[in-house]
């Protein structure tokens, strides 16, 4: 049989893709580490309505080119036959020799077209290019507020597979715990002071610990596929979670509901121009062509080419009955939203002192679990040379190891939460980073 020796020279001095055939491990994908900021910029990259954004744009952009071609020259085709039941005639005759007067026919025909250019329209096309500016804003911000809520989501995915990775570790220590009160028993049992079933007992709370961890396994890939279909990614065992450092909290308010409030505040502005812009006169340059009978020409009776141009005015008054009114349910609608976003402001302040709050109360527990995982190990330490020297039985030194674990696993939970509750708390205020 080649040795390894001689293996290795002939891939050296051979093509150098041999050398993947000798250690296809250096060909193994290493475990991938994902960032928070990473989970967020997915999840808002892969969310199915961020494809709204292009469609709002170029709804905005079809809308403004419609508006300004407001100016643009605006052509009618018209057409009209009429027949009447009287025309205008003469009673009397001229006695002039070679002149009669003409006779009129019932029906009249008319083909004309009008070319009529906007002057002057009160302001109706900038209103109307500004309305379909800011409604963009709005339907923009709109999205912006959906793809905010991810993040919420994202901690609590998140954060809840990262408690279950500080969890395992945990489990780890408590098994090493376990098996080294295990060993010590087993020399006991071997010397014939101590009853095998002091061992067994060891054994099962072994067992025990590893049913622990599968079930832990399983709730954080449960967790890790929840996420994945966030960010459309897999996300397997092997995905390391990177803790999170204590982020830099700041207390200003820069949530993306403030900016749709803000535009929804203009939009009105914009609504109480367009009904000011009703009331004012409106001013255009025609020009019309046609083909008639009567033309222009009312003593002739035949068919007559006809063109007429000038300049228009046209004012409606009748929107004076309505002006008042509208302007009112303006002003109403301005008010609803002038107190949901008061609404919103408080809501977010009475959540952010909750969350401040629980910053205080998770740093007090974390003090408090240190003193008592110092107490317990303390305690278990001499439970351990208790069980050694067969002074301790193996129940009570697993009590001890317990009561430890719990400790610690306090702790973790401690610890987890308060991260969490920060990293919620940029959230609450909109100063979550994600670049």
């Amino acid at each position: 049989m080649m040795s390894v020796y001689m293996i290795l020279r002939k891939a050296i001095r051979g093509p150098f893709w041999l050398l993947t055939l000798v250690f296809p491990f250096t060909t193994l994908a290493q475990p991938s580490t994902l960032e928070i900021r990473d989970a967020y910029q997915l999840a808002r990259k892969n969310y199915p309505m961020v494809k709204e954004k292009d469609l709002i744009r170029k709804t905005k952009d079809y809308s403004v080119s419609n508006a300004a071609k407001g100016w643009l020259p605006a052509l009618n085709v018209n057409g009209q036959a009429t027949y009447q039941s009287d025309v205008t005639n003469f009673p009397f005759k001229i006695p002039i020799p070679g002149f009669s007067l003409p006779s009129y026919s019932k029906d009249q025909n008319k083909a004309y077209a009008e070319l009529d250019q906007t002057l002057y329209d009160g302001g109706t096309i900038k209103n109307q290019k500004l309305s379909a500016i800011l409604s963009e804003n709005i339907d923009q911000q709109n999205l912006e507020v959906e793809l905010f809520a991810l993040y919420d989501r994202v901690n609590q995915l998140f954060f809840g597979a990262l408690l279950i990775d500080e969890q395992l570790k945990e489990n780890e220590l408590l098994k090493t715990d376990i098996r080294n009160g295990l060993e010590k028993v087993q020399a006991q049992v071997a010397n014939g002071v101590a009853y095998r079933s002091n061992a067994d007992e060891l054994s099962a709370q072994l067992l025990q610990a590893d049913q622990s961890r599968d079930e832990l396994m399983a709730n954080r890939q449960a967790y890790l596929d929840m996420l994945g279909l966030f960010l459309n990614r897999s996300l397997d065992s092997n995905t390391i979670l990177a803790r999170p450092t204590v982020p830099n909290l700041v207390d200003s308010i820069a949530r993306p509901e403030l900016a749709l409030y803000d535009y929804q505040a203009r939009n009105f502005d914009v609504q109480d121009q367009m009904i000011s812009s009703q009331l004012k006169p409106r001013l255009s340059l025609f020009i019309q062509g046609g083909y008639a009978r009567p033309g222009l020409n009312f003593l002739s009776n035949s068919f007559q080419w006809y063109y007429i141009g000038g300049v228009r005015l046209n004012w409606n008054l009748g929107s004076l009955y309505t002006t008042k009114n509208q302007r009112q349910m303006v002003n109403i609608n301005r008010k609803m939203t002038e107190i949901q976003k008061e609404t919103f402001v408080f809501n977010i302040q009475i959540t952010r002192q909750q969350q401040q709050s629980d910053f205080n109360k998770y740093a007090k527990l974390i003090q408090k679990d240190d003193e008592i995982i110092a107490l317990r190990q303390a305690i278990k330490n001499a439970a351990s040379a208790q069980l050694q020297n067969g002074v301790l039985g193996a129940h009570d030194y697993i009590t001890q190891v317990d009561a430890e674990d719990q400790a610690r696993q306090n702790m973790i939970l401690h610890e987890i939460q308060l991260l969490q509750t920060q990293y919620n708390y940029q959230n609450t205020t909109g100063n979550i980073a994600i670049h």
